[in-house]
């Protein structure tokens, strides 16, 4: 049977084109010969299961130690310990008998040290040492998750007289410091003897390099001739900063959906756009899942300051911004917090716009577009009606309440280019405001979006934005200034003036 680009699940080797994941992560082997217990944690489908069930299976090949690959899955929402551990024990259960093992049986055992008793136990007659690789421990919560830790804590503090796990990974998307925000009832705590202190290292796994992008293609040229242009593997880059499942997913539409198989066919860089396009469109449900968290209040809470290019009060070393970090909706770079690729910041604007779009009249489309060209003046005066008329009921719709004028402004415009063209978009945290530029035939469109805080925002608008002109090498642009005072009369904040500067045009629209 022939490879194929993988979208689903952990890869295997004979049946997908992949990259080996040890070398985007630390090295594994030496934690384990240490015996240590460690953390991996990386966001969903970058290839942590692949990686740990290759690691258990080059472990056990080597013959040293006897490896145990455990996913806890079945876990999910079992909130009480009572109930929850027993499932536990019977996914180690399993695992072990999958190897040729018998993990014992609890019996009668309290279920706060079912599981240690157990692993004490077999590890006493066990002629290898254990390693255990947990998997999806992000399924255990509240009670569940305490008495897991708890009994591990137990068993390593205790294993110079107890055998027990000589090396054990917990794998899943958080990193250890975020595991008490799975403890939802504040009564319950980890205690002062935390577990957390028994965990070495927390890893992660890294995205692909533009060169590994490269090579997963190349495997599929190799295999079918088929020819992936230097450009086109660039946009694949560009758009996805290498994250796994986008590049296989990007990969798949182009070969399988939209080429239909047909190897003949050359991929180029046009055919990459579409691709992406489709899967925005789409909302595969790695992207649906993902951007389902856009919903928790502590996501909002760093997400929205990002959309409003705002850097005040936000904490980036708090709880909240290490869940969304270790989540990968965004990154720190060079100093700025951004979207972590272009496909999750077009999603992200797209998902939280979307309700606004498909509620917007369908007769917006194409409407102020003539002979492929946007006449941006009629469009945005007629935004200013639509928000003058309509901004205090449509705001109240929104949980990401301060960049409602942003996310409506944007339906807007996605409404009006549906079909015929594009936008990308520029924003993070300390840019100070909200860049998109619209592509239609040819033409392009720069706008800057701002809310009005200070007396100089119309000031720095004018210089962002003829610094946003010079980028693109355009001469004209349009700087949309949200006045958020409610007392202000509606007359005072519709406004449209017409400056030069610099050399440049820019259009400053008051709404």
């Amino acid at each position: 049977m022939a490879k194929f680009f993988n979208t689903a699940g952990p890869c295997v080797p004979q049946d997908h084109y992949m990259l080996p994941s040890e070398a985007r992560c630390g090295d594994l082997q030496q934690l384990v010969d240490e015996k240590r217990f460690f953390v991996i944690h990386a966001p969903r489908q970058v290839g942590k299961t692949t990686l740990i069930q290759s690691f258990v299976e080059q472990l056990n090949a080597e013959g040293r130690y006897l490896a145990v690959y455990c996913s806890l899955e079945e876990a999910q929402g079992i909130a009480d310990a009572q109930e929850g551990i027993p499932f536990v024990v019977q996914a180690v259960q399993d695992a072990i008998t999958d190897i040729g093992g018998s993990f014992p049986n609890p019996g009668e055992r309290h279920y706060g040290s079912a599981l240690r008793a157990g692993f004490n136990q077999f590890c006493a007659t066990s002629p290898k040492p254990l390693v255990v690789m947990f998997d999806e421990v992000d399924c255990l919560s509240n009670t569940t998750l305490i008495s897991f830790l708890r009994q591990l804590r137990k068993g390593y503090v205790e294993r110079a007289k107890r055998p027990f796990i000589h090396s054990l990974a917990l794998v899943g998307m958080r990193n250890i410091r975020d595991y008490k925000a799975m403890v939802r009832n504040e009564r319950e705590t980890l205690g002062s003897a935390s577990p957390f202190n028994i965990v070495s290292e927390a890893l992660t796994i890294r995205n692909f390099t533009h060169e590994e992008v490269a090579q997963l293609y190349g495997q599929h040229t190799a295999a079918t001739g088929q020819i992936f242009t230097e450009e086109a593997v660039e946009a694949v880059y560009r758009q996805s900063q290498g994250q796994p499942w986008l590049c296989n997913a990007i990969a798949r539409e182009m070969v399988v959906k939209m080429l239909k198989n047909d190897i003949r066919r050359t991929i180029t860089e046009d055919l990459v756009e579409t691709a992406v396009e489709n899967i925005i469109l789409r909302r595969d449900t790695h992207i649906d899942s993902l951007l389902e968290r856009l919903k928790e209040p502590r996501v909002r809470r760093i997400v929205e300051p990002v959309l409003l290019g705002q850097q005040v009060n936000l904490e980036f070393s708090s709880d909240d911004a290490s869940y969304t970090f270790d989540l990968g909706l965004l990154i720190k770079n060079k100093g700025d917090v951004l979207p972590a690729n272009p496909i999750y910041s077009e999603v992200i604007i797209r998902t939280l716009s979307y309700d606004s779009q498909y509620q917007l009249p369908t007769s917006l489309t194409g409407r102020f577009i003539d002979n492929g060209r946007i006449d941006m003046t009629a469009l945005l005066k007629a935004f200013q009606q639509f928000w003058r008329e309509n901004s205090a009921i449509w705001v109240e719709k929104y949980d990401y309440r301060e960049a409602a004028p942003h996310l409506i402004l944007q339906a807007f415009l996605q409404r009006i280019v549906n079909g015929g063209g594009r936008i990308d978009r520029e924003y993070s945290a300390g840019r100070g405001r909200f860049d998109l530029c619209i592509y239609l035939e040819g033409h392009r469109y720069a706008l800057e979006l701002k809310i009005q805080r200070r007396k100089d925002t119309r000031d720095n608008g004018i210089v962002q934005l003829t610094g946003y002109l010079v980028t693109l090498g355009l001469e004209e642009g349009w700087l949309i200034i949200f006045d958020p005072n409610a007392e202000r009369d509606w007359d005072k904040k519709i406004t449209w003036d017409e400056v030069q500067h610099e050399g440049k045009t820019i259009h400053v629209v008051g709404c």
